[in-house]
């Protein structure tokens, strides 16, 4: 059983327009790894896909565009999307930070199972 509570400063990776809050820590992951992510207002990810992880997103608090395989869709606090394993993925924030609960099934980190399609990693990916 894990009990965490939100907003620790110190469990938080600035990765390229990424704030990511790991919610379980790698020893603790069993079938997936969840995170809490940030992305600030106006700016947009790299578009990126896993070959194992199916990834789940909720959108906790303001809006932005999701470009899943190249279509955009609009996005608001209570979204939900489901990417399978292969699904190219990214992310421009609006006005306001873009957050959102984000769970991989099999786990996945910065560090394993990320593959950008536009050149090499961000800093902070491998």
């Amino acid at each position: 059983m894990i009990h965490r509570a939100s907003g620790d400063s110190a469990r938080v990776e600035h990765l390229g327009p990424y704030a990511i809050e790991s919610l379980i820590d790698p020893e603790e992951e069993a079938a997936g790894t969840f995170y809490r992510v940030t992305i600030a207002a106006g700016q947009r990810t790299r578009v990126s896909y896993h070959r194992v992880a199916e990834e789940y997103y909720y959108v906790l608090s303001g809006y932005g565009t999701a470009i899943l395989d190249g279509r955009e869709y609009a996005l608001a606090a209570g979204d939900f999307l489901r990417l399978p394993p292969g699904t190219t993925h990214g992310f421009v924030a609006g006005y306001e930070p873009l957050v959102m609960l984000d769970i991989h099934t099999p786990g996945s980190r910065p560090d394993r199972d990320v593959y950008f399609i536009d050149g090499p990693p961000p800093e902070g990916f491998s």
